[in-house]
């Protein structure tokens, strides 16, 4: 008999491995598998050395949050594991993080950390227990359809989290569930009070987990202190009308800080890094139409892309229509309405909208962004 995950097993003989960062999403996901029946482990991640943390930051994978994974498992009565992945995390996402945001990007750590550790490494050591699945808190649907998984935006868009997982692999989709995806996000907080369980209340996590305080530039100083050489600000037309105090300090679309004079306000448009200049204009230079993407993970069709999509290009954004033309690890976008301050280092994630909602086709990192005053 086919159980409640897909699984032909009974519920007891069917082994459960839930990623437990020790939040309430997580420890419900662990509550409610184990509630069911399942053979329930639950692992959590010890990802950075968080000694020097701040205690008022909310951020996930620190300390805290490891004593509380262990707490809500030993309430719960499952097995529990840490996983010591420091030097993984550090390689695989603070470097990156690093090297992208010395290039004038802005990257996304979060979402590389869903690429490597989290469901690369976790997902294979799963499979080293012999686990039926991996279960996520993640706010995302998955949907089984003639033997293969499909992704799709949760019921509650103020939650969805499919724009941090558009690099899962079809592989990877079909090993795990995520329980959370149908529900409202106060709906997960009174199943976990129904549970008592004692992270019931716990806030969420907001900050990027090794920048607790949100000071991206404290991060970059440490290890890539020549990113903050001072160097000229030009205009869009190639004209120096400024001095900066480091690349680092900036990131497309900003307006405070650039501290030049001007009879409209000025923008961020563009950062070089290989010249070390900051390219400023007013805010209609912002528009773009028009981006290019490198290391595609794809998840839909062929067919599935000749269709009008819509896109994300910032996790906190709007859908907006496009047309994507993909060829191998590389993509061409074309926004058909236009949108504001589009940074390289983010991701671009491509949805079609069907009878079920919103499917994940996937997506890439944009490489390139164009309009009509200038590209990068």
């Amino acid at each position: 008999m086919i159980n409640s995950l897909g699984i032909n097993k009974t519920k007891k003989n069917t082994k459960v491995v839930v990623a437990m960062s020790g939040g309430v999403d997580s420890s419900v996901v662990a509550g409610l598998m184990k509630e069911e029946g399942y053979n329930v482990t639950g692992i959590t991640l010890k990802l950075y050395d968080d000694a020097k943390s701040s205690k008022q930051g909310r951020q996930c994978c620190a300390g805290q949050d490891i004593l509380d994974a262990k707490r809500v498992s030993e309430q719960l009565n499952i097995n529990h594991e840490i996983l010591y992945y420091q030097k993984k995390f550090k390689t695989e996402v603070i470097d990156n993080f690093i090297d992208s945001y010395s290039a004038g990007e802005t990257p996304i750590p979060c979402v590389q950390c869903n690429q490597t550790v989290k469901f690369r490494d976790l997902f294979k050591y799963s499979k080293d227990l012999k686990a039926d699945v991996l279960v996520t808190g993640h706010y995302i649907k998955r949907v089984q359809n003639n033997g293969k998984s499909s992704m799709y935006r949760a019921k509650d868009f103020n939650r969805d989290q499919s724009y941090f997982l558009f690099s899962t692999s079809q592989e990877q989709l079909d090993f795990l569930r995520f329980p959370l995806g149908d529900i409202e996000k106060n709906e997960t907080r009174n199943i976990a009070k129904k549970l008592n369980l004692n992270v019931a209340d716990k806030p969420d996590s907001q900050d990027i987990c090794f920048v607790p305080n949100g000071d991206y530039s404290s991060v970059i100083k440490k290890y890539r202190p020549e990113s903050f050489n001072a160097g000229k600000i030009l205009d869009v037309k190639g004209n120096i009308i400024g001095d900066h105090d480091g690349i680092i300090n900036y990131t497309i679309g900003q307006r405070r800080g650039i501290k030049i004079a001007n009879k409209e306000p000025l923008y961020v448009i563009k950062i070089n890094n290989k010249n070390n200049t900051i390219i400023v204009g007013p805010k209609n230079s912002l528009i773009v139409n028009q981006i290019t993407l490198r290391d595609l993970n794809i998840l839909g069709s062929v067919d599935e892309f000749k269709k009008e999509l819509k896109i994300k290009v910032r996790s906190t954004g709007k859908l907006l229509r496009a047309n994507v033309k993909i060829n191998s690890k590389k993509g061409e976008v074309s926004i058909l309405e236009g949108e504001k301050g589009i940074s390289p280092g983010q991701a671009c994630v491509f949805y079609l909208k069907d009878t079920i909602g919103d499917k994940v086709l996937g997506g890439g990192w944009i490489d390139k962004t164009h309009n009509k005053n200038l590209s990068t």
